[in-house]
This record gives C-alpha cells, structure tokens and sequence, in this order.
C-alpha cells in the first residue's frame, strides 16, 4: 500500500518554516503498515495541487495533505479539491456551530471569514478538528484516499492520530512495515560498509539495509515492508545477532538512543558523576547531558574555559606548558579534564581544546584540529582528532568524539 504526502505554502518553499508535518505522516502511516512512495512540498497553486494530484494519484493509493486551509484568499487548497472531486462547497453546520463556539471562547467575533471555514466540498467526509478553525476532509476516489488536512502541525497531528490513522487502517488491509536499527559508533562508513560487506550480500530478499551516518556514529537499519510482523522482527534480531561477531566493539544500541542517553543511563544507574571543560565545543557536551531529565544525580559541573586565563585560574592549567605547548595540545587537555574532575568532585570528566575556526589554524594545528581528555577512577588520557574544517562540524565531530570515547572506557 502506497502514500505520497504532499505539503502546501510558499513559507515551506522559501525556508520560513520547516516542514515537520511530513515526518510526522510518514512515521504514522509507516505503523500502520503504509509505504511513503514519495514526499513534496509544493506553493499555493491550483494548478501545481492538480497537477501534483494527478501525480500522486497514479502512483499511490493514498494521498495526505496538509496545509491552505485557512480563511483567507491565499489558502486555496478547498476550493480546488472541490473544483477537482467535481463537487460544490456546502455550509456543514456542526463545523460552523463549533467555530463560533471556539472563536468565542478565544473572545474572537465569528465574521464571515470565519464562516468560511464551514464550507466543505459535498463530497468529502469531514474529520472533526477539536483543535481549530479548518477541518479535515476525507475523499474517496476510485478506489483511492484523499486527506486533506489544516498544516498547522498541533491540529494536523490530533487529525492524523484521531481521525485519519484509524480510518485507514479500518478501509484498507494493511500488512506491516517494520524497521529496526542498530546504533555503531568508531567505525567510519566506508570501512564499516566494508568490514560488514558479506553479511550484507547474504542478507535475505525480504531486507532492506540502510546507512545513517552522523558524526562519529552510524547507524543500520533494517527494514521490511508489507510483511507479517513477528516474523519479520525475529528475523531482522537474527540478522543483527550475526553483527555481534563481525563488529562487537562498535554496537552501542538500537533504535534511536544516542551515546550520550547510554552514558545517561550509566552514570544514573551505577551512582557515578560526571563533569566537563569544554574550550572550542563552547558548552555543546555540556548542553547534551543537561537537556536529559534527571541529569541532575550525576552532572556536577560545566566549565566553558575559552581563554588561557581560564583555563589557568579555574582549571589549573599551567601556564608554563600553554606556552611551551600551545592551548590546542595534549598536555592541556589533560590538565583541563583532571581540573574540572577536581573542581566538580566528579567520577569521571571530558575535556576538549581544538581550533574550531574559521580562523585561528596553522600548518602544524589547522583548523579542525581537537585535543579530547577523558579523566577515569583509573587514570587521564587524551587523543587527537581532526574533526573537519567547517566551525559547525567541527563543534559537533569533537562533542561526538568526546562523547563515545567517554562511554569507551565506562
């Protein structure tokens, strides 16, 4: 069974919003057993939604929508459904009497414009939307489904949940989709394609492999599209069993749980600490610990120590050795860990010193260049990394590195 999710506004073509809507649809459909064939964003065009329509309807057996159904003369996508179902917009009464009732309580006048929201093609079944002004439509259309829904995200995802999820699920018959993924981190993507490549040749048919690269992690995902379920799932767990003695040192996990939400769960369940000092990642490892509830029982202490005298009066540093080494250096790192450990009575802590750039690089230290420090119950160590050229890669390579050589030693 076949989708395509088409997305309409200019403020989505032009980069004033992001178009979350689609992701949203597509993991919805995807648990109910429906394959996303194709996703577009199109503006606010009669002619691009009929002709998008006319696209979409000859590849898939269900189109979703979202987006130009408000009240004003720009939002155009009822009209044309209508003008294209060959139907007439009617005055629905329920959806009137709510939009009033709503608009009152918000203590806003129900003005002809808003009535306007009432009017829906004769044709198309209405989805109650509880939580505004436009409702969804239902159309069904040889043997196919058209759902149009308002693309404000809040009110698009009750419609999806409520409304449109159920209703597919009970008209069409649906067979499973099911994903799974493992998380791999220390092995770049090429080498892991190549370490991993005979298992991948003999992987069954009915499998799909996709890699999913990030910084400093990759991740696998199996998937299998229109199948029965717990066969599909225990044969994925059986295929990624066998990776346990292909690349042992490089699983991490499954599904969607970062390094730091492991190294989490660690400091939390064995009752140990952690602290960090942070130079050119400018708090970025910091942030990605204290964003997780219940960071609290284990994170002491975040130092941002972006100057040399900084490093020397908060952490410790000697500044004898920033001068003889340079603050970029192994001998700072290490010192800038073992500091924050002592500053924050921590277990265990991370440092990072490195050029993030733009600017700043030399022949010997270009830019990208990062000195990481971890401080262990059994001793401090540190190690080089290139982590790019760009500052934004740069930041979240050395935040990534730092993480997962963290956790290698937990």
């Amino acid at each position: 069974m076949k989708s395509t999710i088409v997305t309409i506004g200019d403020e989505i073509l032009i980069g004033q919003i992001l178009d979350t809507n689609s992701r949203y649809i597509s993991q919805a459909l995807n648990r109910i057993g429906v394959v996303v064939a194709e996703r577009t964003s199109i503006g606010d065009s009669a002619e691009q939604i009929v002709s998008t329509l006319d696209r979409a309807l000859a590849q898939s057996d269900i189109v979703i929508i979202t987006g130009g159904l408000g009240p004003t003369k720009d939002d155009i996508t009822k009209h044309t459904l209508s003008r294209y179902f060959n139907s007439e917009l009617i005055y629905n009464e329920q959806v009137g009497n709510f939009v009033e009732q709503l608009l009152s309580r918000r203590g806003i006048a129900f003005t002809e414009l808003n009535r306007g929201q009432a009017m829906v093609p004769k044709c198309c079944t209405v989805l109650h939307n509880a939580h505004g002004t436009a409702p969804g439509m239902w159309f069904e259309h040889e043997g196919k489904v058209v759902v149009s829904l308002p693309g404000v995200p809040f009110e698009m995802v009750h419609l999806i949940d409520d409304s449109v999820v159920p209703m597919l699920a009970e008209h069409f018959e649906l067979k499973a989709i099911v994903h799974r993924t493992m998380i791999t981190s220390g092995i770049p993507e090429s080498i892991l394609a190549e370490r991993i490549a005979s298992w991948e040749d003999s992987l069954p048919e009915v499998l799909h492999l996709a890699y999913l690269p990030a910084p400093n992690v990759v991740r696998l995902r199996l998937s299998a599209y229109e199948v029965e379920e717990q066969s599909a799932k225990a044969l994925i767990d059986s295929e990624f069993e066998k990776l346990r003695y292909i690349i042992p040192e490089a699983i991490v996990g499954f599904e969607n749980a970062t390094v730091e939400e492991l190294v989490h769960r660690w400091m939390t369940e064995n009752g140990k600490t952690l602290s960090v000092a942070e130079s050119c990642t400018g708090g970025n490892i910091a942030s990605k610990f204290t964003a997780m509830a219940g960071a609290s029982a284990y994170f002491q202490a975040g130092v941002v120590s972006y100057s040399n005298e900084a490093k020397r009066d908060i952490l410790g540093v000697n500044m004898d050795d920033i001068v003889r080494y340079g603050a970029v250096s192994e001998t700072v790192a290490i010192q800038m860990a073992e500091g924050v450990k002592r500053v924050g009575q921590s277990d265990y802590a991370i440092a990072t010193t490195g050029i993030a750039g733009p600017t700043g690089g030399s022949e010997l230290k270009p830019v990208g260049t990062v000195w990481i420090a971890v401080s262990t119950p059994k001793g401090t160590f540190a190690t080089l990394k290139n982590c790019g050229t760009d500052r934004g890669q740069v930041i979240d390579r050395a935040t990534a590195y730092a993480i997962k050589l963290l956790y290698d030693n937990l």
